[in-house]
């Protein structure tokens, strides 16, 4: 059975949006997974949108999502290190990445949040296969 898994953020315009891409791009067989934010925004970050299709995934259409979007409960709760207390979601495991925001910033901070996300996300598939989580 797979692991309902939710990254939430701030805006669920940047790091939530590409670790929910990630997981669905790499352990769909695993997880079911979703993202949300804390706060309305009105668009997922171009640039974070431009980084992901230069390893091949497409994040044309997303949008961001609040919390109330997604399901109620999830087993696994993935905040993104946005100095943010999430309201409380019901979960059996949560924890916080701590992944520096590239909002704002050239580039190459949104490649370098992608790519250690991309190993998180790895990482999470890894620990769910093993039973871990």
């Amino acid at each position: 059975m797979k692991k309902k898994v939710a990254f939430v953020c701030v805006h669920n315009s940047c790091r939530s949006q590409m670790a929910e891409a990630w997981a669905k791009k790499l352990g769909s067989d695993v997880l079911e997974a979703y993202s949300a934010g804390t706060e309305k925004y009105p668009e997922v970050k171009p640039l974070a949108v431009k980084v992901m299709e230069e390893v091949g995934v497409d994040m044309t259409g997303h949008h961001p999502k609040l919390l109330s979007d997604i399901p109620a409960q999830v087993d696994i709760l993935i905040t993104m290190g946005c100095g943010v207390e999430c309201p409380y979601v019901p979960c059996k495991h949560r924890e916080d990445w701590g992944i520096e925001d590239p909002s704002g910033g050239p580039i190459e901070e949104y490649r370098k949040a992608r790519d250690i996300i991309r190993q998180k996300v790895e990482e999470l598939i890894d620990r769910v296969k093993k039973g871990e989580l």
